[in-house]
This record gives structure tokens, C-alpha cells and sequence, in this order.
């Protein structure tokens, strides 16, 4: 990992000065955050959509999971079933001590890994859905991710035990809408905040996106670390590129 400039370690501890001093601080975490677990991103240069064939960017796609789900389960059999090879990052586990300590009141997270749960954390508020459930589009029936799992690493589709239907996670996919208590406790937790700390997260998908404006309305501060520009860097109090770095630094002053 890079060494942090004398710059970088002034920045570092104006943000251990913030989280110390912040009354209200929630975390928003996006792909970068996984990918430090080994969890590829969707658009990066090795991402998901870029390297996983021609069927990684209908993997998500509604209509495609009703026409063929095994589109959905083959692309995801390692990207999501696969995780519980995946340990959780420094980020997630200082996150985890920093909510243990009461300065993080929430994580609100674009990802659908179970990682931040895994590391610990017990206010995961997650926006974009959770595969931690999959419900029969039938008839309703509802499973946990563990049985899911475990038929899609045996090379079957997961499905219904009343009707046999292939069981959907209950992740959001394009052409669903954000699952509005999710939504709703974000942008409640957003809007409290006086300090948020924006990780790993690019801010181009809504309106998860918008929530830092909804901070800098409230009069709180926004922290952005994440490798490459965002809407918010130009409001932001501090901004960092690296998370590893940042998270390495702040394990130990949190340990």
C-alpha cells in the first residue's frame, strides 16, 4: 500500500478529529468497499460487466430472470453465492468497532455481499436489496440464503418447496424499485447526520446517489474516499483515494 504523504496523515487526523467529535456519523458504502474482500465491481476495468461474458450485464434485469433465471444464477453463482469465501475488509471491520464504540450510528450500503453483517455490524441498512431472502414470485414462499446457496453451488436453481417455482433473491433488480423502507430509513439517517462518510461509492446510481445532499442540507459534513471523482468531491470536508490506506490508518487509531 502506498505510504501516506505528510498531507494525507493532516487529513487523517482531521478525520479521526470529526468521528471522535461527531454526534450523528453514518457510513455509505459502495463497490469499492467489496472489492478490497475480492469482490469484483461492476464497472470497473475487471469488473463484473466488463470481463463476465455476454450475459453479465442482463444478470440483473427482470424481464431476463422471468424469461431465464439461469441466466441470473450462473452469472452470480460465484459473484453472490460464492461468499462465504469472502472474509469482510479492514473497512468493514472498522466500521464495525466504530458503530461497537457509538460513532457510527448506521451503515447504509449499495452493496449485496452480507459482508458489513459478517464483519459485524448490526445497523446495515441496505438499499439495493439483500440476498439474505429469496421469495417465490408464485406463490410467496420464503427461504434464507443459506438454502439458496447451497443448491446454487450444487448446480441447481433454487426453488420454491410448495410449488417449485425458481425462488428470486430479494435483491433489486433493473426494472424493481429500492425497497422503500430501506430508502426511507437512508435518507432519515442521511438527513440526521452530521457527519457522513462516503466509501467506496462512485454516487451515479439514485437516488441512493443523493443522499450526500441530504447531509450538506442538514448543515453536517460530507468524508469522501473513494478512486475516482464523484459528485460530491467538491462539497466534500475531506476527500481521500484510497481506502485502504485511509482504513489501515484509522485501525490504528481505533483499535
Amino acid at each position: 500500500m502506498p505510504e501516506m504523504k505528510m498531507t494525507d496523515a493532516g487529513k487523517l487526523d482531521a478525520l479521526c478529529s470529526a468521528l471522535t467529535h461527531a454526534s450523528h456519523c453514518v457510513a455509505f458504502t459502495g463497490a469499492g468497499v467489496s472489492t478490497l474482500s475480492g469482490i469484483r465491481d461492476f464497472r470497473g476495468k475487471n469488473g463484473l460487466y466488463t470481463t463476465g461474458g455476454p450475459d453479465a450485464e442482463r444478470m440483473f434485469d427482470l424481464d431476463v430472470f422471468f424469461q431465464d433465471p439461469s441466466v441470473y444464477y450462473t452469472c452470480a453463482r460465484d459473484f453472490i453465492y460464492g461468499l462465504e469465501d469472502k472474509q469482510p475488509s479492514v473497512v468493514h471491520e472498522v466500521l464495525a468497532r466504530l458503530e461497537a464504540r457509538g460513532i457510527v450510528r448506521a451503515v447504509i450500503t449499495q452493496n449485496v455481499d452480507l459482508l458489513h453483517q459478517k464483519a459485524g455490524s448490526g445497523q446495515v441498512i441496505e438499499v439495493h436489496g439483500s440476498p439474505s431472502v429469496h421469495r417465490c414470485p408464485a406463490c410467496g414462499w420464503e427461504t434464507d440464503f443459506a438454502f439458496a446457496a447451497a443448491e446454487v453451488r450444487a448446480g441447481r436453481l433454487p426453488r420454491c418447496a410448495r410449488c417449485s417455482a425458481v425462488l428470486k433473491p430479494a435483491i433489486t433488480f433493473f426494472g424493481e424499485s429500492l425497497p422503500a423502507a430501506a430508502l426511507a430509513r437512508a435518507e432519515r439517517e442521511a438527513a440526521a447526520a452530521d457527519l457522513l462518510l462516503v466509501l467506496g461509492s462512485s454516487l451515479t446510481v439514485y437516488p441512493a446517489a443523493a443522499l450526500p445532499d441530504l447531509t450538506l442540507r442538514g448543515g453536517g459534513r460530507v468524508v469522501v474516499v473513494n478512486d475516482q471523482p464523484t459528485r460530491a468531491d467538491a462539497s466534500a470536508f475531506l476527500r481521500f483515494s484510497d481506502l485502504q490506506t485511509v482504513f489501515d490508518g484509522l485501525s490504528h487509531r481505533f483499535p
